[in-house]
């Protein structure tokens, strides 16, 4: 079928294939630096899907370097602690961070957002189109879109980026495996309201029967994530809403009077991640690339990160301001991240899902006496929010290089930015010179000076993380 679809010219430059939370931002990123970009979404109707709802910080420090923190962070409660198996806690408080903690939200909020700005931007979002094939050659690469109602057709674009979820048709198109298992199966979500509120929350907490998480959205209604061991009920039979109170009350010893549920879904959760995020011109991201189990809510936010990395790389090579090779760097500094949240959200997951009650008090004395120290806390932090991952760094280079970089004050000045994200808002490398320092004008550097006494002066890339340090 696909050698009889009419050829045409070359539709964009970029064809993002997937409209969640991951397209959206890479869509937006591309628009924003004159890249022709269009957003393929098989649904035809925005989706009010909810399944994530965490946004951490190294997220909402992207958003601010793009100028939309704010407006996320207006639409749900902001929290320093988790609360972890009885009394442990996942202290994000003393993140090096203007974001020290998590937000909660739904996803729909998160891709209204991105949504917004990427439109904004004029990226072309074409809903109800399927991807149903493609094909790459040396000069671009050929997709097979059916739409809604229309008849199908050929778009043609430099790159394409899969960006569709764990079923993605990018994937399949390519052949790509997508090696790992299935963890859980028939896990219920539903948002409710409740009568009597737990302090402490949000809470994650596991008992003989399952476990049960609980996140309030600031708005009067909560997330109510529970899974019943031994259950084994497909992703299309409805939730009942007596089980899962009857698992709520397992883990936390009450239902908190759930009633009144608006939304509720079944999924089964997979640990599997691609062995290559780039075949050509053609590159993976978000749960596309990596599924993972929902535990330290890690996945949207990893998706996230990958379209930060990938976009200010694709607008580079397109813009002849660097070599293709460049895009083998999305590959060799995201794949390891996404092997990192496999094992740290697999280990909270497989922590939750001990069975005896032997074991289920060791772990929650363990997670009780990790709470108490200042390194594991911070580094578990740092972890699962995401400040704490860092790129490969060239043999002797700096230490600094790869790291994620600081939100440095900055001199001021009449009507330039008064700290390093907002200078990342230009969408370019930011040159972070010492007080007094002068350089010459670079193309493509917007150059700031730091308002400490420090003498470094940095080159920190679009996404955030330094490229050089003298």
């Amino acid at each position: 079928m696909s050698s009889q679809l009419p050829s045409t010219s070359l539709s964009a430059d970029v064809l993002v294939v997937g409209a969640g939370p991951t397209g959206l931002l890479l869509a937006g990123d591309l628009a924003a630096a004159g890249v022709r970009v269009a957003l393929l979404e098989r649904r035809a109707e925005e989706s009010n899907l909810t399944r994530a709802f965490a946004v951490h910080a190294r997220t909402l420090e992207l958003f601010d370097a793009r100028g939309i923190a704010e407006r996320l962070l207006a639409t749900g409660p902001f929290t320093g602690t988790l609360r972890l198996f009885g009394h442990g806690r996942i202290d994000l408080s003393r993140l090096p961070t203007r974001f020290p903690g998590v937000l909660f939200t739904p996803q729909y909020e998160t891709e209204r957002v991105l949504e917004e700005r990427a439109v904004a931007l004029g990226a072309e979002i074409r809903r109800g189109a399927e991807v149903t094939g493609l094909r790459q050659d040396a000069d671009g690469v050929d997709v097979d879109v059916r739409e809604k109602g229309g008849e199908p057709q050929r778009l043609r674009a430099a790159y394409v980026v899969g960006a569709d979820g764990v079923h993605s048709a990018v994937r399949r198109a390519l052949g790509m495996p997508f090696p790992g298992k299935s963890v859980l199966r028939s896990v219920m979500l539903a948002d409710v309201r409740i009568d009597t509120e737990l302090s402490g929350l949000p809470a994650f907490e596991a008992g003989s029967g399952g476990f049960a998480f609980l996140v309030p959205f600031g708005d009067g209604w909560y997330r109510a994530i529970a899974w019943e061991r031994g259950s084994s009920l497909p992703s299309d039979v409805p939730v009942d809403m007596d089980n899962l109170r009857a698992v709520t009350r397992d883990a936390f010893g009450t239902d908190f009077g759930m009633r009144d549920a608006r939304w509720t879904s079944r999924f089964h959760s997979d640990e599997r991640q691609v062995p290559r995020y780039r075949v050509g011109r053609v590159l993976l991201a978000g749960d596309a690339a990596h599924v993972h189990s929902p535990a330290g809510g890690m996945g949207m936010n990893a998706g996230l990160q990958d379209a930060a990395n990938l976009g200010w790389k694709l607008a580079a090579v397109l813009q002849g301001r660097a070599a293709d090779a460049l895009l083998d760097s999305y590959h060799d500094e995201r794949h390891p991240v996404g092997k990192l949240v496999l094992r740290v959200s697999g280990a909270i997951l497989r922590a939750a899902l001990i069975g005896s009650p032997a074991g289920r008090a060791l772990r929650d004395v363990a997670a009780g006496a990790v709470g108490a120290l200042p390194f594991a806390v911070d580094r578990g932090a740092g972890l699962v929010s995401g400040i704490g991952i860092d790129y490969p760094a060239p043999p002797g280079a700096h230490p600094m290089t790869g790291r994620r970089a600081p939100d440095l004050p900055l001199a001021e000045t009449a009507d330039g930015p008064s700290r390093l994200y907002e200078a990342l808002r230009a969408g370019t490398y930011v040159r972070v010179l010492p007080r007094g320092a002068k350089t010459e004008p670079e193309p493509d550097v917007t150059t700031v000076t730091r308002a400490d006494a420090l003498a470094q002066t940095l080159l920190v890339r679009p996404d955030g993380h330094v490229a050089e340090v003298s």
